[in-house]
């Protein structure tokens, strides 16, 4: 694709560059992007992803400051300057989705092995020169294809435009369009019971939050006075719900979370919108790819061997395991979820 870098009208006269245009698009990208870093990865050192995320947002600042640059290069350079700088930046990002998908999955798989247990330091050490090696090979790949020449294009009525080639990650379409497809399908069979599974999972979700508030509560010193008291009667389930298998239970979590991205995105891509790579590959994307992995891992260790554990995501995997299993009892302990009709007594230490 390409990217116009000025425009000029030969009727009027009227000359226009788009520097200012670029350099609000990338801080725009940038701030998206340290948002997203601050909301979802609290914990930036304990893993591949938290890690390659922060590196990311460092990219963004050193592309805006070579955005910045060129602004005050004189009319004669900056043209060229932009060109080189579009030109890179987009080859750069392109090179990077297969890379950290990579790299993600195996950081995940190292996690039962020595290697996942090593010292908070060892793990540092090797997360940044993964990250240095895969941004390395993105430079070396964006010199070997990019060409950074800028191009007259003539138009009709007079117009034209200097151009410069910029490139798209295609798998990033690719994969998003197909990631879409496939929730929705997986979707179609279980389409009426689906909001019924929401309000189960919110329910379930609700409760834990309960389980968690009290459990102070429950745990005080026995060597106190203590009073009876009335119990909340909980309320019952309305009616019997079937339990969803646990594939579905799954792709249920992510795209409760995701699926706006995801619409926004094949919306995008239908529209033939042409995006560069440096705008497209984000942590948004990288988020919903990790919870993607995650999820089918989550899926395959916990068929069998129980709710697994995973490093932190923003999808609340163990609540959809369990809304699978239909195993409320096992979520939440008997002093705290009871979904019976009477009422109970509890001896509280006050």
């Amino acid at each position: 694709m390409m990217g116009i870098v000025a425009q000029k009208d030969v009727t009027s006269g009227c000359h226009t560059d788009n520097v200012n245009q670029y350099v609000v698009l990338v801080v725009l990208k940038m701030g998206l992007d340290a948002t997203v870093l601050y909301m979802c990865c609290r914990k930036r050192y304990t893993s591949f992803l938290n890690m390659c995320s922060l590196s990311m947002v460092l990219a963004d600042f050193v592309m805006v400051l070579a955005f910045s640059i060129v602004l005050f290069l004189g009319p004669d350079r900056y043209l060229m300057s932009l060109c080189f700088v579009l030109g890179h930046a987009s080859a750069m990002y392109k090179a990077l989705p297969l890379p950290m998908i990579c790299m993600v999955l195996s950081d995940y798989c190292l996690e039962a092995t020595r290697l996942g247990k090593q010292s908070a330091r060892l793990k540092i050490l090797r997360h940044t020169a993964s990250i240095l090696l895969v941004w390395i090979l993105a430079v070396i790949y964006s010199f070997g294809s990019v060409k950074s020449d800028l191009i007259k294009m003539d138009f009709l009525e007079g117009l034209s435009a200097l151009v410069c080639e910029v490139q798209e990650s295609t798998l990033i379409s690719y994969f998003t369009l197909g990631l879409f497809l496939a929730v929705i399908c997986s979707m179609l069979p279980f389409w009426s019971m689906i909001p019924q599974w929401v309000r189960e999972a919110d329910r379930l979700s609700v409760g834990r939050e309960k389980r968690e508030n009290q459990r102070d509560l429950w745990s005080t010193p026995t060597n106190c006075k203590c009073m009876e008291t009335k119990g909340i009667e909980e309320k019952p389930m309305e009616e019997t719900i079937y339990s969803p298998p646990l594939w579905f239970s799954i792709i249920l979590g992510f795209s409760l979370f995701w699926m706006p991205y995801l619409t926004v995105s094949v919306v995008g891509i239908l529209m033939d919108f042409g995006v560069p790579a440096y705008i497209t590959v984000n942590l948004l994307w990288l988020e919903c790819t990790n919870s993607f992995l995650t999820g089918v891992m989550f899926w395959a260790k916990s068929n069998t061997e129980g709710p697994y554990r995973l490093p932190e995501n923003v999808c609340d995997w163990p609540i959809y395991w369990h809304l699978s299993k239909g195993s409320q009892q096992q979520m939440f302990s008997p002093a705290v979820f009871d979904p019976s009709n009477e009422k109970r007594h509890i001896l509280l230490c006050v």
